[in-house]
């Protein structure tokens, strides 16, 4: 009689033989968790001396559940497509006070990952190689789409900075130096003062309080499209422009209303007393006057004014000062630029602009004639 041969019992841990004929080995921490080997073994010898190494590690004092919980987690992201972690990064990101992305911002995510990001989609994060990172961003820029791929390249960095730490890969991939800041050198030119009223004489009469608030107010066009009749405020021969919320296009979802661009875009800007009259007229003729009326509505007096729409009348003007190229951001230029001639700090540009730092307010203060005016009190002086 033949027999049966008992299967060994681990001293530490447990091992079995998986369908594949592989070995898959596992234990129980000093935190009382079972934890498994971050792969499976060719043989039983490999399995135990896994198992070994680990059991020193308790009792040496250095065992680690979080080491512990690295590696599994390292393991289970092997298997892992770019395309899908994206997703999942995109969904849990939250800012420097946790809040999640808005929804513009996690549109313009999906869109890059769906779009510039695509090679990478069906690739497995520790597939991703410096190599493939370099050749993908060379051919994005032969492609001549250099601030795309900028921005492409940085959401990629962010994504897999964060794949880093989660223990999926060991190290990032990305290590191009300056490819997250280039940009195609193309600088907004705002208009000229003769540029600006020749805007103003050919753009739409009901958009050409539009125009002065976005050139003397300087408000981002998302603010613009969601100022209500409540949000001016006159006092004496001046308006006062209160900006506490902006509006957002996002593709599947419509207008989202929320909060502006930054805490610091929450302002209230004072318009210079020569566009009183221009503003007047607009509250007299084109808005309600309800307090919740939209000042510019879309063509239905109620909903939201698209870009697309808006843009049919502002590429009219801009044609019509000779200036097809300008960019409607360009006024936002303007009354900055305006506003430093006029003698305002850099704090005060910063207040008026609504950023966050002053660095962002100086790329607005654009010196197109201050080197006359500067000369012009220097001869005063003398």
């Amino acid at each position: 009689m033949v027999g049966t041969k008992r299967k060994r019992r681990e001293s530490f841990g447990a091992i079995r033989k998986r369908e594949s004929g592989r070995h898959q080995a596992s234990y129980v921490g000093p935190d009382g968790e079972r934890h498994n080997a971050p792969q499976t073994f060719d043989t039983m010898t490999d399995a135990r001396g896994w198992l070994a190494i680990q059991q020193g590690r308790i009792l040496q004092g250095t065992w680690s559940e979080m080491d512990t919980a690295k590696a599994e987690s390292a393991q289970r992201g092997r298997g892992m497509l770019f395309a899908e972690y994206a997703e999942q990064w995109i969904a849990t990101r939250t800012n420097r006070h946790g809040d999640h992305l808005r929804p513009r911002t996690a549109s313009e995510y999906r869109r890059l990952v769906a779009g510039p990001l695509k090679p990478f989609a069906e690739s497995r994060l520790t597939a991703i190689t410096t190599e493939g990172v370099r050749g993908w961003y060379s051919a994005l820029l032969a492609a001549g789409t250099k601030t795309q791929a900028a921005r492409a390249y940085e959401l990629l960095k962010s994504i897999l900075t964060t794949a880093v730490a989660d223990g999926r890969l060991k190290v990032n991939p990305c290590q191009i130096r300056g490819a997250a800041s280039a940009s195609t050198g193309k600088k907004v030119v705002p208009p000229t003062a003769s540029e600006l009223q020749a805007i103003l004489d050919n753009i739409t009469p009901r958009y050409r309080a539009a125009v002065i608030l976005a050139a003397w107010a300087g408000v981002r066009y998302g603010e613009l499209t969601e100022l209500r009749v409540k949000d001016l405020e006159r006092a004496g021969d001046v308006y006062m422009v209160n900006v506490a919320r902006a509006v957002t296009h996002v593709t599947g979802q419509g207008f989202v209303l929320g909060e502006t661009k930054s805490e610091a875009g929450v302002r209230t800007i004072v318009l210079p007393p020569h566009v009183t009259d221009i503003v007047a007229t607009h509250l007299t003729e084109y808005v309600s006057r309800f307090p919740d009326s939209l000042l510019f509505p879309a063509a239905d007096g109620v909903t939201h004014l698209s870009q697309t729409s808006f843009y049919k009348h502002w590429d009219r003007a801009r044609k019509a000062a000779k200036r097809p190229d300008m960019p409607w951001h360009a006024l936002r230029h303007y009354g900055a630029t305006r506003a430093a001639l006029a003698g305002a700090t850099l704090k005060e540009l910063q207040t008026r602009l609504g950023h966050s730092t002053v660095a962002a307010a100086m790329r607005y203060q654009h010196t197109a004639g201050r080197d006359e005016e500067l000369a012009r009190r220097m001869s005063d002086l003398a």
